[in-house]
């Protein structure tokens, strides 16, 4: 199929397989905010802080480090404070350039492939631009308003590289509405952040000969735009130029384009206060995932993920902890705890969900050990568990609970149904609500060898576990043949 710059045409792309079957992504953000590795980490996560301060003290207290940059430019803030007594009022975030630059000479993008791909990880989404405009490629389009503003390594193509060897597919960020190369004022609220991009049609240039850059370069199977997309961008013709490059490629939701008539709107008292309303909702209630482009292949909710399963593809993406980048202030109880995280996957998962999970490294490429260690736990309960995830599809249901009050979720594939207990059974038999089976079910217990034995009892199914079980965040029955629809 050959595909056309419009909607019409576009919206004929379907969503891979391989992206319904991969589940699990590794996220990086990497640039010159890994040096001060600093923002807030006391005031909890972005739906926390917005709840509690609303926008305005959200930007002041930004719990991403890598908008350093920005919550550097805003009057009072922490971050202000914490870079004048650290780097002194004449460092400015430019000077951090060749810090970075001699950091990243002990990267070993190969260290990093080996631990995604032990992680359990099927693809892997490198920022390649993030709101500072500072560029991990050796671009042929430098930034006009900086001079080598631009890593000295060739961090895309190395990890590229890297990771393709080792099997995964490789996506690419970029920050298309915003860089503060471009604009110096800062974000300080829900209005500023709106209309914070570019509307110079250079800009729009440099962003639409980037991507193609990438593509051409570098030959992504994601495209992960951030934030929107300059409005004379051309958006539409670059999708199509992708999809017929690359026709098992994807592309995200958050390319929505918003010009100067709307922006100006934005400004009104009135609307401000009904935007600003509804974006404090869809963020703060969960499952929000802003405005919708003309053309996407998946959702992207932030620190947030849906409650029911949904016919759309999407994909949750968070930090590990309250940020995406480094924040070397985070204690230990911001981080996941390997419970968290597995329950937080299996369901993401049972509604049609991925997970895209962030790891901050610092400044020299080295992922912190709370976060290497979280991840390598995760791969060896995906070991075992695995089946009942990669390559599965939601169920008729996504959740169900035991007698005893243990949630359970549903994948399918095939002819098997897979039940995941949300933790360790105190008692057998282990007796799962509003299910039953064929008489000629088999049920096994992945990672372990025995056959359980089961009867249907009235609407729910007994399950005797016999085995001692391990210790482990969550179990995965296996249900062959899967109960009738």
């Amino acid at each position: 199929m050959s595909f056309t710059p419009n909607y019409k045409s576009l919206r004929k792309h379907e969503v891979p397989t391989w992206f319904h079957a991969a589940k699990f992504g590794i996220f990086i953000h990497w640039s010159l905010s890994s040096v001060p590795a600093f923002a807030v980490a006391d005031k909890g996560d972005i739906k926390e802080l917005i709840k509690k301060e609303g926008f305005k003290g959200h930007f002041k207290n930004n719990p991403y480090a890598e908008w350093y940059l920005n919550t550097l430019r805003i009057e009072g803030s922490p971050t202000q404070e914490y870079h004048k007594i650290t780097y002194g009022e004449k460092f400015s975030y430019d000077d951090i350039v060749p810090i970075f630059n001699e950091a990243i000479k002990k990267w070993d993008p190969h260290g990093w492939a080996e631990l995604f791909k032990r992680a359990g990880a099927r693809y892997v989404v490198l920022v390649t631009k993030h709101h500072d405009g500072f560029l991990l490629w050796p671009s042929k389009y430098a930034n006009p308003h900086k001079e080598n503003y631009f890593a000295s390594r060739d961090i895309v193509g190395e990890l590229t590289s890297a990771v393709t060897s080792k099997g995964m597919k490789m996506g690419f960020y970029y920050s298309g509405a915003l860089d503060w190369t471009f604009n110096e004022n800062p974000i300080k609220d829900m209005v500023s952040f709106v209309t914070n991009g570019s509307l110079d049609p250079e800009y729009a240039e440099y962003v639409d000969k980037h991507w193609y850059e990438l593509i051409d370069s570098y030959s992504p199977i994601i495209l992960w735009n951030d934030i929107g997309y300059p409005p004379a961008g051309k958006d539409m013709e670059l999708m199509a130029y992708f999809y017929n490059k690359t026709p098992d490629g994807v592309v995200n939701d958050r390319w929505t384009k918003l010009g100067k008539l709307v922006r100006n709107a934005l400004k009104l008292w009135p609307v401000k206060k009904i935007v600003g309303w509804i974006a404090k909702r869809v963020i703060t209630k969960g499952g929000g995932t802003g405005l919708k482009p003309s053309h996407y292949d998946f959702r992207t909710p932030e620190y947030a993920h849906f409650r029911k399963i949904k016919k759309f593809k999407w994909e949750c993406t968070r930090g590990i902890g309250n940020s995406f980048g480094y924040n070397k202030m985070e204690p230990e109880s911001n981080y996941l705890t390997l419970e968290e995280l597995v329950h937080m996957f299996v369901d993401i998962v049972s509604k049609n969900g991925n997970l895209l999970l962030n790891v901050g490294p610092t400044a020299d490429g080295t992922i912190p050990e709370i976060q290497k260690n979280l991840i390598l736990n995760f791969g060896k309960w995906l070991e075992i568990n695995g089946e009942g995830i990669y390559g599965t599809r939601p169920w008729i249901r996504a959740e169900s609970k035991t007698l005893d009050g243990l949630e359970v979720r549903y994948t399918q594939k095939n002819e098997v149904l897979y039940a995941f207990l949300l933790g360790k059974p105190t008692e057998s038999p282990v007796v799962i609500e509003s299910l039953n089976v064929e008489a000629n079910t088999e049920i096994d217990l992945l990672g372990y060898s025995q056959g359980l034995k089961w009867q249907n009892d009235g609407e729910n199914l007994s399950i005797s576990i016999t085995d001692e079980l391990r210790d482990a965040p969550a179990y995965t029955l296996k249900l062959n043949p899967k109960p009738a629809e």
